[in-house]
């Protein structure tokens, strides 16, 4: 018989940490801290196994699991004295979400679960507190009702403010349990109402609606989005944990809070969290109460008059503290904790790895590492890559000049300036029309986290360092500023309104999510500094990996930004984006136009100075590491002039009739310009491009060499090349023009000349043209393209849904296909080493700075990778871990 269901508690545990493919994160580490002895309520987890079965089988249950949940549930009963159901001592339980990757906020939770009419009293009876049994009651029905019956969580929100208006109060916390009472049965007549049906009374009942919420849960919409987002699969399924019920809201010796064993975005070593006297978990990240800080030393840093839990109830402060040191060195990484305090007995609720920033993540890494918890190569493995994307965004300059018209918390670090906007769906479409936007909103939600998502950065009114924005947005690297108390939000006027000011829809702000700002129009920013814990980082990185990261750039601008960040060399410089400005694209467009070898040598002639020129800055910046230089390749289509302006121009610059070049430019429109006359065709049509291109490239050379006194060996490359004659006729002009520049200058200079292998011809072929070829590029943009046969421009509108239907996993444009073009890549790799065990094999695609993509380029040993220049320490730190994990 399948096994569906793993209980846990009294310092046991059916599983451990190491099952989290079977029971989620959270139950493998519920049943961890069981087996460690730590104070865990008793429970169960129902694997992701039984999950996949579920929706495997028209979302029905498997036979075996109501028995084996029957018994799991004695377990519980056994372990609390009490029993399900009981109008005397009923055994109250949780029910919540785990996936084996954490996804805060994006699946349900149902707490309270047992309450009935029936229960309710012996509830209040036991605690010696009627208003406690009444308030769990109304949260578990408003909790229930909006998980698993599908009734609108706003409709319980009204009910309870007209209860307080009525009465005249503000807080939840004023009603008493006769008004709590009252509030109860309003949400029942309600619901009733709604469903027309009641609330459901059977506690059995109760649980498997629950269950099968949180089943269902994992393929609502803002899981699915979370788990594109986050490249998490939807075959993992999601595992459900049931526990019993402990209660922070029993008094003024109760409380529920979260912690982090570390500061989330900073890195530092010190306990991090808040708390809620007399509250349950959710109160903490819903914003409606103001949490307390933990310790007395983030009290006192953070103005609070509020007492800390250290000073509160220093007992069960000092057993968390060791039980948060005691899981930290257990999992030797920094701990996210959700604890409950009932009549001052601590409870554990959940231990995971926690969510912190780039900066964070490196600080903890580091620290761990000099602390003897992890090895070097552990803490290069400990942090994403593509984290680091939140090291590369502005920051507020300090000179600038700033207003300051909000202050909140400072949730997660970076600024961003935008467009305000009040909804996600407004911020998805000023992302699509390449704007920026700031998401203003009360308090987010899991159903924002598209637009959390298109934003530039986060502001909301409410919501503490725990909110839900707070977590999201650092998981994402977005700036966020929560809990901006002094803002007022109208979403009907849509109006952001602060002392002093009216903001509009499409009015521009900037927040500062370091400080907590929030500041008047866009404001001046400034590049980061990569030192300190990145610096180190990086350090141990560069000495374990094995493949050299190089960049794709055209511009000084680029060239020195990717130096900057560590860049090994120049592995793509398109010679055709040299020319998308001002007189250069005329002159370029002149070249294209011509239709006689005299004219378009006129034209070269003005484009030579100023390749020569960009040529000679990227090799001093580049200072003797390899450039490679790619021969023109331009989609026509692209240069083409699409005006009677741009006609007109051109025809003026070239000294000819307007209409003439017209017809001209109409003779040479392409139906399919991506596989039309470019690449290596062009210089093959026209040899004399080629030749101006080389003689620019020697001379730059050679100009370089004289003013950095370093040797520069340029690497020419061949592009399209699907014919090893293709190769070996554009080489010997090539060589032809490479001797007369340097006959003319009197000097020598060495070169290489390659191929981009992009066509699936080449791939096949690669044993062949590796003979006339120095090296090899992998141009994996186009060779992607030629293998699926899609359009890379067109293919965005089919391959969301592809993605959405889980035909395909990823867009392959985004990270390598390695079954269908990685296996191209590896064909041509074998081959071409067979002709010339020594060719240098490189990626210069966008893949070269994917981390998926850069673990495949280990495991078939590419010796670089080239990528945009800011993705250059992305590519540093996976290419290290590739090393790692290939030797392991």
């Amino acid at each position: 018989m399948d096994k569906w269901v793993y209980t846990f508690g009294d310092g046991s545990a059916e599983g451990s940490s190491q099952m989290k493919d079977l029971l989620g994160g959270k139950g493998a580490n519920l049943a961890e801290m069981s087996a460690l002895g730590l104070p865990v309520p008793p429970g169960f987890t129902i694997t992701t196994e039984a999950c996949n079965w579920y929706y495997a089988n028209d979302r029905q249950f498997p036979a075996e699991l109501k028995s084996q949940i029957d018994q799991a549930l004695k377990s519980i009963e056994k372990s609390t004295g009490r029993k399900f159901g009981d109008p005397k001592q009923p055994l109250l339980v949780s029910v919540r979400s785990g996936a084996r990757a954490s996804m805060p906020g994006m699946m349900d939770t149902v707490l309270n679960l047992g309450l009935n009419n029936e229960t309710v009293p012996a509830l209040a009876k036991e605690a010696g507190d009627e208003r406690f049994a009444q308030d769990s009651y109304r949260r578990f029905i408003q909790m229930y009702s909006d998980v698993v019956l599908g009734v609108d969580h706003s409709e319980f929100e009204e009910i309870l403010e007209d209860v307080k208006a009525s009465k005249g109060f503000e807080q939840d916390t004023d009603l008493s349990a006769d008004d709590w009472k009252e509030v109860v049965a309003r949400y029942l007549e309600m619901v009733e109402e709604a469903l027309e049906k009641p609330f459901p009374q059977s506690v059995e009942a109760q649980l498997w609606g629950a269950i099968g919420a949180v089943f269902s849960s994992w393929m609502n919409q803002r899981a699915i989005t979370y788990r594109r987002i986050h490249k998490i699969s939807e075959k993992w399924g999601t595992a459900v944990n049931i526990q019993a019920m402990v209660f922070g809201n029993m008094g003024d010796t109760s409380a529920t809070g979260v912690a982090f064993t570390r500061n989330p975005s900073t890195g530092a070593n010190m306990l991090y969290g808040e708390f809620l006297v007399n509250a349950q978990g959710e109160d903490v990240v819903a914003g409606i109460r103001t949490p307390q800080d933990l310790t007395e030393e983030a009290r006192i840093a953070s103005g609070s008059e509020a007492p800390s839990l250290e000073k509160l109830m220093p007992a069960a402060f000092k057993e968390f503290v060791d039980t948060a040191n005691k899981l930290e060195a257990h999992y030797t990484d920094m701990q996210d904790l959700e604890f409950t305090i009932e009549k001052g007995k601590l409870w554990m609720l959940q231990t995971r790895s926690g969510k912190r920033t780039a900066k964070a993540a490196l600080q903890i890494a580091v620290d761990m590492a000099n602390e003897g918890l992890l090895s070097k190569e552990e803490a290069v493995l400990r942090v994403e890559p593509s984290a680091l994307d939140q090291l590369l965004h502005p920051t507020i300059d300090p000179k600038a000049q700033k207003t300051v018209i909000a202050n909140g918390l400072p949730a997660s670090p970076g600024a961003a300036t935008g467009q305000v906007v009040f909804s996600p769906e407004d911020a998805e479409k000023l992302k699509g029309e390449g704007n920026s936007a700031i998401l203003v909103r009360i308090e987010t939600s899991p159903e924002d986290i598209h637009g959390m998502h298109a934003a530039e950065g986060i502001l909301t009114a409410r919501g503490g360092m725990t909110s839900h924005a707070a977590v999201v947005a650092r998981g994402m690297g977005k700036p966020c500023v929560s809990g901006a108390g002094g803002i007022r939000i109208d979403y009907q006027a849509q109006q952001l309104r602060v002392p002093g000011h009216t903001f509009e829809k499409g009015d521009v702000i900037t927040v500062d999510g370091s400080t907590g700002q929030v500041l008047l129009g866009s404001v001046a920013m400034q590049q980061p500094e990569l030192s300190g814990a990145f610096g180190i980082l990086m350090e141990w990185a560069d000495k374990l990996r094995r493949m050299k990261v190089r960049t794709n750039a055209e511009t000084p601008t680029d060239a020195k930004s990717a130096h900057s960040f560590g860049a090994e060399g120049i592995g793509l410089c398109r010679t055709e984006h040299m020319f998308f400005d001002g007189e250069r694209i005329i002159a370029a467009r002149e070249m294209i136009l011509s239709e006689t070898e005299e004219d378009r040598r006129k034209a070269l002639d003005k484009l030579l100075p100023m390749q020569r020129s960009d040529f000679a800055e990227l090799f001093e910046i580049m200072a003797g590491l390899p450039v490679t230089i790619r021969l023109l390749d331009p989609p026509l289509h692209e240069f083409l002039p699409h005006t009677d302006k741009d006609i007109e121009e051109v025809a003026s610059a070239m000294g000819v009739d307007a209409e003439k070049l017209r017809q001209r430019n109409i003779a040479l429109q392409e139906s399919n310009p991506m596989l039309g006359h470019r690449g290596c065709r062009l210089a093959i049509s026209y040899p004399e491009i080629t030749e101006m291109q080389v003689r620019a490239i020697i001379e730059a050379a050679i100009e370089a060499r004289k003013k950095t006194g370093t040797a520069v060996v340029p690497e020419i490359m061949v592009p399209l090349v699907g014919l090893r004659e293709e190769l070996d006729y554009v080489k010997e002009r090539i060589d032809a023009a490479a001797k007369t520049a340097m006959e003319q200058a009197g000097e020598t200079i060495d070169y290489t000349v390659g191929t981009m292998i992009e066509l699936p011809r080449a791939a096949l072929r690669a044993d062949e043209i590796a003979k006339s070829a120095e090296f090899f590029s992998f141009g994996t943009n186009d060779l992607t393209q030629t293998t699926f046969g899609i359009s890379r421009d067109d293919a965005s509108m089919f391959l969301t849904t592809y993605e959405t239907k889980g035909i395909i996993e990823r867009d392959p444009f985004v990270s390598l296909d390695v079954d269908g073009v990685g296996e191209l890549v590896k064909i041509a790799v074998g081959k071409g080493r067979d002709t010339q065990p020594d060719i240098k094999l490189g990626i210069c695609g966008e893949h070269g700075g994917d981390p998926d993509s850069i673990e495949f380029c280990e495991k078939i040993g590419l010796d670089y990778v080239s990528c945009s220049p800011f993705r250059v320490p992305i590519a540093r730190l996976a290419a290290a871990q590739s090393a790692i994990r290939q030797k392991s």
